[in-house]
Parts: C-alpha cells; structure tokens; sequence
C-alpha cells in the first residue's frame, strides 16, 4: 500500500511541474505574440478590411449555428470553458498528442489572429490568455463577429462576407437556414469539407450543426430535415 501511495504522489508531482512548465511556456508565447502586434492593432486590422461585415449584417441562422456548433456557453459564460477543456485535456493526454481543442470561439479567434494551425499544448494555453484579454476589452458580440470574419471557409474565402457571395452569391444578410448551416460546418476542416471537392462531408458536417441547433431548441427536426434535403439538391447529391 505504501509503494502504491508513494507512486500516486510522484505522479501528482510529475504531473504539477509538467503543467507548470506548459503553463509558463504558454505564457511566454502569449507575451512574445502581443509584444510583436498588440491585440488592439489586430482587431483594427480585421475591422479596416474592406468585406468587414458587423453582426446585425449577418443572418441570425448563422450568427445561432456557429455558437450551436462551436461554443454553445459562448454568451453565458466568462473565461475558459472548463467542461470542454477537460474532456480535451484527458483525451490529450491519454493519447499522448493534441487530438481535441476544447477551444472556445475567443481562442480560435487568437489562433486565427496570432498563430499557425499546427496543434500545441502551449499554443493552447497561450490561446487561454488570449481569450481572457479579449474579454476583457470587447463584447460577446464584437468576438463573435471578429471570429467570423477572419475565419477560413475553404475554397479561397476568408470571412463570412467572401463566403456568402463566394458561394451562393449573397450577402451575409441574405442567408437562409440551409446555407448559413452549411456555411457554419466548413471551418472546422476547409479543406475538407469546401464545397468543390467535400460535398458529401460538407453535407454530413452540415447534419451535425443542424442537431446542435436542435438541442438548444433554436430549430426543429422539419427545418432540419428541409435545410438538409435543399443543400443535398444544391450540391447534386
């Protein structure tokens, strides 16, 4: 019994000064990026873009699937999202590499602001820093809309304004329930699922932001069905 217990305690030791050590490395990469470019400087860079679309220019059905889709406790809740975190945290360390984000919408916001795409746990905690400065100086809704405009929709379209008329050749404004899902599937995986070359797994991924948005209750499963039977005729399924 002893052996055992002295065992689970070098572990917790092991396991505190490894976290230590991401922790302060986090911290570190954090500092040197907004050192580099402070946030506000990038911010006013992604506003001054010519296809910037505000957030009461863009559907509702969209603005309601990313946060469904992406960070359904986007607007209630402050900081890190601890649920998701965890989970991704255990599935990480458990295989021994960065499989799941547990990212919130203001960390993908300063990964797509500030880093490359490749997965590192200290780009993850340097993320969580991020988000808490983007909290601290902008709205929920000024995030949200700074996210979608930056983000990647694959077949060359950065940002929902180049997307929307890129793609169905509209205005964000002017989306319907089944494109703005569909819309809302592509960054997690543009280059999978574009729709020139992902149809089916655009379609697929389309299904999963279709289910998020009825487990809130913000649709029902005939809206689903119905957005899903027009995007499957739009892309000649």
């Amino acid at each position: 019994m002893k052996v055992i217990k002295r065992f689970v305690l070098v572990l917790l030791v092991l396991l505190l000064i490894g976290a230590g050590w991401l922790t302060a490395s986090g911290y570190q990469r954090y500092k040197e990026a907004i050192a580099e470019v402070p946030l506000t400087d990038k911010i006013e860079v992604v506003k001054q873009r010519e296809d910037y679309t505000p957030l009461d220019q863009i559907s509702p059905d969209f603005v309601n699937a990313v946060v469904a889709v992406e960070d359904r406790r986007f607007y209630t809740r402050k900081g890190i999202d601890v649920i998701s975190l965890g989970r991704a945290l255990l599935t990480n360390l458990i295989s021994g590499e960065v499989k799941e984000g547990g990212s919130t919408i203001p960390q993908q916001l300063a990964k797509n602001l500030y880093f490359t795409h490749k997965p590192s746990l200290t780009r993850k905690i340097a993320e969580v820093f991020f988000l808490y400065d983007l909290e601290a100086t902008y709205s929920k809704d000024e995030i949200l809309a700074f996210y979608v405009n930056v983000i990647y929709y694959g077949d060359g379209h950065y940002g929902i304004a180049q997307a929307s008329r890129g793609y169905f050749d509209k205005e964000p404004s002017e989306l319907t329930l089944a494109e703005a899902t569909l819309l809302a599937g592509l960054p997690q995986s543009p280059s999978r699922y574009q729709l020139s070359s992902g149809k089916d797994l655009a379609l697929h991924r389309q299904q999963q932001v279709l289910e998020a948005m009825q487990a809130v209750g913000l649709i029902d499963a005939a809206q689903s069905q119905a957005a899903l039977e027009w995007s499957s005729n739009y892309l000649g399924m």
